[in-house]
């Protein structure tokens, strides 16, 4: 998901700074431009490494080039890959007919997945908004 982060110019002494708005206190550094996307990525997976909240959607780029804290620099929008973020993990039970849950045992087995993992894909798929 492409997402808006605002880089503080660096040197050939001192790395870019970036801040990702849309995720409060989320910031990184580079030494290169081209270094700018894997040290968002990487910033955003330990900024959310179990923790109890939820991925917010890009805000929109115009909403944020106005504001006073983001002059001075430029900006960038950067894929982050939010598959790859893994909130806290919430333990629950939950009771299913014994033949469902053979089936899902043998579908995850047969595709390396955990009986949680499976659950946790099909609930996604399900609830992903339709384009």
């Amino acid at each position: 998901m492409l997402y808006p982060v605002y880089v503080h110019m660096g040197s050939r002494t001192h790395a870019h700074g970036v801040t990702i708005p849309d995720f409060p206190g989320c910031f990184s550094a580079a030494d290169t431009w081209d270094m700018i996307p894997a040290m968002v990525q990487e910033a955003a997976e330990v900024y959310f490494d179990n923790e109890a909240m939820d991925i917010p959607p890009p805000s929109p780029l115009e909403d944020l080039t106005s504001k006073e804290e983001f002059k001075g620099g430029v900006w960038m929008l950067v894929d982050i890959d939010t598959a790859r973020i893994r909130p806290k993990s919430l333990r629950i039970n939950v009771s299913l007919p014994e033949p469902l849950v053979r089936r899902i045992d043998g579908y995850a087995k047969a595709h390396h997945m955990s009986r949680s993992g499976f659950l946790a894909r099909a609930a996604e798929e399900i609830l992903a908004p339709h384009s």
